[in-house]
């Protein structure tokens, strides 16, 4: 993975300082989102609950888990605390820094949804218009997390992650001359990410494009 060239005509600006720490959560709970929510959403599918497999703890995850608490005579909250996450993937509920992570990328992301719909600005970083690292570093700073301002150094603020790898709250990057990063985006699951587009403003848009599949350049973890 090849990270050169400065994105969106700006230079840099302050590098990265680290991110912040998350909060922790005692349980998988509405708006929780990621591989372990789709691993939950799996199981409950096998025994029968309906339920959509698509990583995202919504109201209808919520209903099947209250149904399989009923079932199974444990406390009925929706929420899946370390009884009911025993009782349905028969293990331990994962680790803090697990927790910390889904509550960290859902913060991210709900907040960079309450821009959809901002114009795309050239060299913008604020709500009246962005371009596409501006969006970004304007809605992790607002979570304490502080970027660099241009997406090919954006780039090398976090782990390298493989595209297999994904989760919402990861960078997605683009090269549009295949070779030097041009574009960045913040994924969200499901194969979407939101991102500042030139032609919509804030917006989604599918990584399985074939846009985005030929020019895609890598990825990187920013939160713990």
């Amino acid at each position: 993975m090849r990270f050169t060239k400065p994105c969106c005509l700006l230079a840099a600006a302050a590098i990265f300082f680290g991110s912040s720490s998350l909060s922790e959560a005692a349980s998988f709970q509405l708006g929780d989102t990621g591989n372990e929510v789709i691993e939950i959403q799996q199981a409950l599918a096998s025994q029968g609950y309906d339920v959509p497999v698509d990583g995202d703890y919504g109201p209808a995850t919520k209903a099947a888990v209250a149904e399989f608490q009923r079932d199974n005579h444990l406390a009925v909250d929706g929420e899946l605390g370390s009884s009911s996450y025993q009782a349905l993937l028969h293990r331990a509920l994962p680790t803090t820094s697990h927790k910390s992570y889904f509550a960290g990328a859902n913060g991210i992301i709900s907040l960079a949804r309450q821009y959809l719909g901002v114009p795309y600005v050239w060299g913008g970083s604020s709500p009246n218009g962005f371009d596409c690292s501006g969006f970004v570093q304007y809605v992790y700073a607002q979570k304490g997390i502080h970027l660099p301002r241009t997406a090919d150094i954006q780039a090398t603020a976090g782990r390298p992650i493989s595209k297999a790898e994904l989760m919402p709250g990861d960078l997605v990057f683009f090269a549009g001359d295949y070779v030097n990063i041009s574009h960045v985006g913040i994924y969200v699951g499901n194969g979407q990410m939101i991102h500042a587009s030139s032609t919509y403003g804030i917006a989604y848009d599918s990584l399985s494009r074939d846009y985005r599949v030929t020019h895609y350049a890598g990825a990187c973890r920013v939160l713990n």
